[in-house]
């Protein structure tokens, strides 16, 4: 089975949402006890995205954090593996970057989970699954119903995304998500590291 980071808390880059310098906002979600990020400002120009990536995870190795890379192979190489968007292909990821990236993939249905495993995705966000501000307008897809019987199919690998804050947080995990991504949430935070520590510790609840 995957071994996810631990705690399994994925904490997504937005820099246009980020109430501080992005630097400053992941500095306090590490010391808060994140220990995963993953670098998504897809839109800025190679060489910022890859000094930009340079100072993440020079913020993450003094506490063993993990830093991916959503939707950039090429910086992947530099980090500790690569998030896909739905429809991205973890084979030839897994070709390119070898069998230490940790490579998850983005999805919104029960198929696509199901096609993102096969093809060799150590985990899966699944979501919206609750109405998000980063995404005003996108309505959730599925219902906990539906979508906690899609991460039972798949244990250990599906991650919880869209619009989750840590009141729903134990339900999830009970029904049957390893984890949970953040983003708007902490990024807009006056105060990222009492938001990361609110999500650990019902995290933590739902796991015991």
């Amino acid at each position: 089975m995957t071994r996810l980071p631990s705690p399994p808390l994925l904490l997504i880059t937005d820099r246009r949402q980020a109430a501080r310098p992005l630097t400053g906002v992941v500095a306090d979600a590490l010391a808060a006890g994140c220990r995963w990020v993953s670098l998504r400002e897809k839109d800025l120009p190679v060489p910022e995205r890859l000094a930009l990536l340079y100072r993440l995870r020079a913020l993450a190795r003094p506490v063993g954090a993990v830093v991916t890379v959503h939707a950039d192979a090429e910086a992947a190489a530099k980090a500790d593996g690569l998030h896909l968007a739905a429809g991205g292909d973890p084979a030839a990821a897994r070709q390119r970057l070898g069998p230490a990236a940790l490579i998850g993939a983005s999805c919104h249905a029960g198929d696509e989970v199901d096609a993102a495993v096969a093809a060799g995705a150590d985990y899966v966000t699944l979501g919206p699954l609750a109405p998000t501000a980063s995404k005003p307008g996108y309505k959730p897809v599925l219902s906990p119903a539906e979508a906690g019987a899609i991460a039972r199919r798949h244990p250990g690998r599906v991650i919880a995304l869209g619009g989750i804050g840590p009141d729903l947080l134990p339900g999830l995990i009970a029904a049957g998500f390893a984890g949970v991504a953040v983003m708007g949430g902490v990024m807009r935070a006056g105060d990222p590291t009492t938001a990361i520590r609110e999500h650990l510790a019902a995290l933590g609840a739902g796991l015991a």
